[in-house]
């Protein structure tokens, strides 16, 4: 296998794991556009769903929908993007992408051409890290 970023490191900062997957908050211009913004990644290599047992899909899938659910509560979006890609990152992960009306991109997807500019300073403010956590753990319970 040749290097993989989602192995190497934890592609970026962790607000919640299991032994399965974690949820990490995404930084940079993308957190900037779009405030809340998370990945789940699966722990282990694997490049499909299909790579896992029905158990292990179940899991994910759940962990998925608990991020969403605490991006909602914090971030407060109009619409919540969920996609799981990996065309550049061939590791298993989702993007859970909070979306408002007014945002760059809307209603397109957040890879596509911008379509107003984004304002400086931003609409919105980040959620703090604290409260995203918070949420997570009201979905999922603490980290083991």
């Amino acid at each position: 296998m040749n290097a993989c970023e989602l192995c190497d490191s934890p592609g970026g900062e962790i607000l919640w794991q299991d032994d399965l997957c974690r949820v990490i908050r995404v930084s940079g211009s993308e957190a900037d556009a779009f405030p809340g913004f998370c990945r789940v990644i699966w722990q282990a290599h694997a490049r499909e769903l299909s790579d896992l047992t029905v158990a292990e899909r179940r899991h994910l899938l759940d962990v998925v929908a608990a991020t969403e659910a605490a991006v909602r509560a914090v971030a407060r979006p109009d619409k919540i993007n969920l996609a799981s890609l990996g065309n550049v990152v061939p590791h298993l992960h989702w993007h859970v992408i909070p979306r408002w009306a007014d945002d760059s991109h809307f209603p397109a997807p957040i890879w596509a051409t911008a379509m107003r500019p984004l304002p400086i300073p931003p609409l919105r403010p980040q959620p703090e890290s604290a409260e995203l956590r918070k949420a997570l753990v009201t979905h999922l319970g603490e980290s083991p």
